[in-house]
């Protein structure tokens, strides 16, 4: 927010700024009470809130196409939350109870009866629709690549993040590590999580435009929270926590970086970011940074999130999905680097007309982010000893 008001006021038509102020903060309000409640369908209810909302904010965008969007993400956001209610209906018909400390314990009781088994199968599809969890992403690209800036930078940063929160709590809180291993869940989701960071990372280098690009990179980059799910082990699920916190980071400072460009050209498009790295120095370093910690170098919370994913993954024995981790941060490599080879290895051409750097206003959020980036890449105290207690309490100790 403190980056937003010259933004939206570049974006947003002034009739329906209030509206945006509106809808974010009603987003907002649901995004936390779906973190805050201890209630399953209470859960649908904020689910909905910040869903209803975030519609609304991606219709905001300059272009008709974000119209569009909205509304294929309105249609897919609603089936998604038709699933959860009616995996949660059926708990409560076998359990009597909606609470979810309540359907913790009452649960493994009834676990092997075909309408558990059935509810589960509805709670992660429409958890897995929200998230944006690959093939049920359909909806985000374009959510991301027509929504205001400032819009694609919040949602990125959040609400996919809440979704992987949810899943956590419906698998291991609601449902119980032993339930979730008798059941193949955890095979659909290494296979979903492997396609994802693989599939998704190659799409996003034929990508001409920064802010599709990115889209695809937070569907790959979430394919590396559910891999680390589907570990069903404490050190799967510190990695899944670390890259939660740690993904929100870096992608904040990428989308703020592109909404100061789009800011300053009114473009997004990377053959149109030529010779930027002089223009916006500031911008472009932010962006840069935040690039190398999406792939996953040392001194930055990417390298921090892959490094305890492949210890995660070699603990259990699974070389290839270590490979297929490394390979796909090579693969970010590349994406990334098509976007600072344009700005930093070309010229601006002449006919274009002349860029200066942003604000400070728009800049201090921008390095305060980048600086959290570095931080939390070198002191990994806090993220790591935090990630591992949440593990540890999901799984119940288990090793």
């Amino acid at each position: 927010m403190l980056f937003a008001p010259q933004s939206v006021e570049s974006e947003i038509e002034k009739d329906r700024r209030s509206l945006f102020y509106t809808m974010y903060l009603l987003t907002f309000a649901g995004l936390l009470g779906i973190t805050i409640t201890g209630d399953a369908f209470n859960l649908f209810v904020f689910l909905e809130i910040s869903s209803l909302s975030t519609y609304v904010l991606v219709s905001l965008g300059k272009s008709k196409r974000a119209m569009t969007a909205a509304f294929r993400y309105l249609i897919l956001g609603t089936v998604g939350a038709t699933f959860y209610v009616i995996g949660v209906g059926l708990m409560y018909q076998m359990t009597g109870t909606l609470n979810i400390a309540d359907l913790g314990e009452r649960l493994p009781a009834v676990a092997e009866t075909r309408t558990i088994l059935i509810a589960l199968a509805f709670l992660t599809i429409g958890i897995g629709l929200k998230a944006g969890l690959f093939p049920l992403h359909i909806w985000l690209p374009n959510a991301y690549c027509f929504a205001p800036s400032v819009v694609t930078s919040f949602l990125a940063a959040t609400a996919t993040k809440v979704a992987i929160y949810a899943l956590l709590r419906v698998y291991f809180t609601v449902f119980g590590i032993k339930t979730i291993e008798s059941l193949p869940v955890s095979e659909l989701l290494l296979a979903m999580g492997l396609i994802a960071i693989v599939l998704m990372s190659t799409v996003a280098i034929y990508q001409n435009d920064a802010k599709r690009l990115l889209a695809y990179s937070s569907i790959a980059q979430i394919g590396y929270m559910v891999i680390g799910v589907s570990m069903l082990t404490v050190n799967g699920l510190t990695a899944t926590t670390i890259h939660l916190f740690n993904h929100a980071l870096m992608k904040a400072v990428l989308f703020l970086a592109l909404a100061a460009i789009f800011y300053r050209i009114n473009s997004v498009n990377i053959k149109d970011m030529a010779g930027l790295g002089k223009a916006m120095p500031f911008s472009m370093a932010a962006f840069l940074i935040g690039g190398l910690s999406l792939i996953g170098v040392p001194l930055t919370v990417g390298f921090v999130s892959k490094w305890y994913l492949i210890l995660a993954a070699l603990e259990n024995g699974w070389w290839p999905v270590a490979i297929l981790i490394l390979f796909s941060s090579l693969l970010a490599v590349i994406y990334i680097w098509k976007i600072i080879e344009v700005t930093y290895l070309t010229t601006r051409p002449k006919e274009a007309p002349e860029v200066t750097e942003v604000s400070l206003q728009m800049l201090i959020p921008i390095w305060a982010l980048v600086c959290a980036n570095i931080y939390f890449g070198i002191d990994t105290d806090l993220t790591v000893s935090v990630a591992e207690s949440i593990a540890q309490a999901l799984v119940g100790g288990k090793p």
